[in-house]
C-alpha cells in the first residue's frame, strides 16, 4: 500500500471517530511523507503500554495514580455515574470543603478529544479555582464506546436538539447534581474545551432554562456542521451562513494561531449568543469595548465587551495573539494547554458570576 494510499485510509478512520484534528494531522505527515510515523505511533510500546497520543506540540497525558487535582475534596476520588432516557454518563466531581450555608453554583466542564475529567481538570486549573471562590465543579466524561477518542459528537444533528443524545444526557446530569447536592439552581454554568466548547454551545442554546452562562473556547457555534464532512469544513474554513440566536451570555477565547479551529469560529459563538445574523453584524442595539494588553512575558490579547443598551455585559471575545488550540493560562501538567496566554479559567469564573438566572 503507497503512503499516499495509507493516509486516506488513516485520515477517513479518524474522521470516522470525530478527531478531525487527527484526521487533518494525517494528510499533513502523509503529505510530508510521514504516514508511517503516525501509523506506528498509535502502536503499543515494546512494554505494552499505549504510546500517548501526540497532537501538534501538545501531549496527551495519561492520569497518574495519586496525582489527583483534586486536593481537599474527597468527592474528588469517585466516579459517578449517571442513567436517563436519552443514555448513560460517567462523571467526576469536586466538591470543597468548607462550603458556606448558601447553595453554591455549579460549573460543568466538558473536555476535549482525548482528554479525561482529571487531565482537564489538572490543565485549567478548575478545581482550585472552585475551592477559592466557592463553587462545585462537574467534570461528565466521553465514553470510548460512544466515541474511540472520547470526543463529544457536537456535529450530528441528534446531539444539536432538546432531548435527544448528548445534550440530553449532560442536560440530565446537570439537573441532577443541582438536586442531589442542593446547588443554587440559579448559577448553573458550562464550558468546554474544542469539542468540549462546541458541546457547551449546544447546551447553551438548547438549554439555556438550565445554563446562565457558558465558556467556549476553541469551540464552534450550534448549526455550524451536521456531519462529519461539514464539520471538517467548518474547523478547517470557519463557519459559514447565519446561525439560530442563542442569545446565552456567552465569554470566548479562540487563539488567532490556531490551526485546527479557525478563529473565525469563537467570533460566530459571540454573534449567536448576542443574536446577531452573522459573525461581522455586532451589536446594533448596543455597543463594544475594545481593549488591548499583554500577560507579563506572555502573550498579547484582545478583548472585545459586547453590552446591552442598557450598559450590562452580553458577551466578552478574547482573542489570544499566536495562540495555538489550547487552553490559555493552563498548566503544563495538563494536556492542551498554553501557559503563556491570559487566564481563562479566571477569566470565565469572573464572568459567570455576574450572571444568574431569574
Amino acid at each position: 500500500m503507497s503512503n499516499i494510499t495509507r493516509t486516506v485510509h488513516e485520515a477517513m478512520r479518524l474522521m470516522k471517530t470525530g478527531d478531525l484534528r487527527a484526521a487533518t494531522q494525517a494528510i499533513q505527515l502523509g503529505l510530508r511523507g510521514k504516514a508511517q510515523l503516525l501509523h506506528d505511533a498509535s502502536q503499543p510500546t515494546v512494554s505494552g503500554a499505549a504510546a500517548p497520543d501526540v497532537e501538534g506540540e501538545y501531549r496527551v497525558i495519561p492520569d497518574r495514580p495519586g496525582d489527583a487535582p483534586g486536593a481537599g475534596a474527597r468527592s474528588w476520588e469517585s466516579v459517578h455515574g449517571f442513567k436517563c432516557a436519552a443514555g448513560a454518563m460517567q462523571y467526576k466531581l469536586f466538591i470543597p470543603e468548607g462550603l458556606g450555608d448558601a447553595p453554591p453554583p455549579l460549573i460543568v466542564m466538558l473536555h476535549g478529544c482525548t482528554q479525561s475529567p482529571d487531565d482537564f481538570a489538572r490543565g485549567t486549573r478548575m478545581n482550585a479555582l472552585a475551592r477559592e471562590h466557592g463553587y462545585v465543579v462537574a467534570y461528565p466524561a466521553q465514553s470510548k464506546s460512544r466515541n474511540p477518542r472520547k470526543c463529544w459528537s457536537w456535529f450530528l444533528s441528534e446531539n444539536q436538539q432538546r432531548g435527544r443524545g448528548e445534550a440530553a444526557i449532560i442536560a440530565g446530569l446537570t439537573r441532577h447534581v443541582v438536586k442531589a447536592h442542593g446547588l443554587d439552581e440559579r448559577r448553573v454554568y458550562i464550558a468546554g474545551l474544542s469539542a468540549g466548547g462546541a458541546m457547551a454551545a449546544v447546551l447553551g442554546s438548547t438549554y439555556p432554562e438550565l445554563y446562565a452562562a457558558i465558556g467556549v473556547h476553541s469551540g464552534l457555534p450550534v448549526g455550524a456542521a451536521h456531519d462529519i464532512p461539514s464539520a471538517f469544513a467548518a474547523m478547517k474554513d470557519g463557519p459559514r451562513g447565519s446561525f439560530a440566536a442563542s442569545q446565552v451570555p456567552a465569554i470566548v477565547f479562540h487563539g488567532d494561531g490556531d490551526t485546527t479551529v479557525d478563529p473565525g469560529n469563537g467570533a460566530a459563538v459571540i454573534a449567536q449568543s448576542i443574536g446577531a445574523a452573522n459573525a461581522g453584524a455586532g451589536v446594533a442595539a448596543g455597543r463594544q469595548t475594545v481593549e488591548r494588553g499583554s500577560v507579563s512575558g506572555g502573550r498579547e490579547y484582545t478583548r472585545t465587551l459586547f453590552t446591552h443598551p442598557d450598559g450590562s455585559l452580553a458577551a466578552e471575545q478574547w482573542v489570544v495573539h499566536g495562540a495555538p488550540h489550547a487552553w490559555s493560562g493552563g498548566d503544563p501538567a495538563g494536556s492542551y494547554t498554553d501557559p503563556l496566554g491570559p487566564d481563562a479559567s479566571g477569566h470565565m469564573l469572573r464572568f459567570f458570576s455576574g450572571f444568574r438566572r431569574s
